[in-house]
């Protein structure tokens, strides 16, 4: 079970690494930057938090937590559910006009970064950073580099 102080610096990494992951699409000027961004990740670890605590919630008592874990996984359901939720969230960001589709890269970000916030929640801190550093490292990368005229910047 996770006391206060690990919730919270789980939860302080998540608004981190999602600010991170947000600066890029911010610098772009898209519509989902640092702050939703941010709030993505921060929601994700909380979800996730939660689910980590829900057996020791549901325990009577700290004895029977291993019952609980074996007998009943409902508590992931709700690491399942985060993917759902923000699937529905991206998929609002995403606009296909005539000529092309707007908004499929944030609506992608804005995915990786609720997979970012609940690596944080659960506690795998160092692959969350590695994760969001490479992410948004590739975000960047493509954004600026032309791949021998195959990629082009995009303004």
């Amino acid at each position: 079970m996770m006391d206060f102080s690990q919730m919270f610096l789980h939860l302080v990494v998540a608004l981190f690494l999602g600010a991170l992951m947000g600066l890029e699409r911010e610098l772009a000027g898209k519509e989902a930057g640092i702050r939703t961004a941010m709030m993505v990740s921060g929601g994700a670890a909380i979800f996730s938090i939660i689910a980590l605590q829900l057996p020791y919630i549901v325990g009577v008592s700290g004895a029977n937590v291993e019952e609980i874990l074996a007998r009943n996984s409902g508590f992931l359901t709700v690491v399942a559910n985060i993917v759902v939720g923000v699937g529905f969230l991206g998929a609002g960001i995403i606009i296909k006009t005539e000529e092309r589709v707007h908004g499929l890269t944030t609506a992608a970000v804005i995915w990786s970064v609720a997979a970012v916030g609940t690596l944080a929640g659960v506690g795998l801190l160092p692959f969350a950073f590695a994760a969001a550093i490479t992410l948004s490292a590739l975000l960047w990368f493509f954004r600026h580099i032309d791949i021998a005229g195959i990629v082009t910047r995009r303004k």
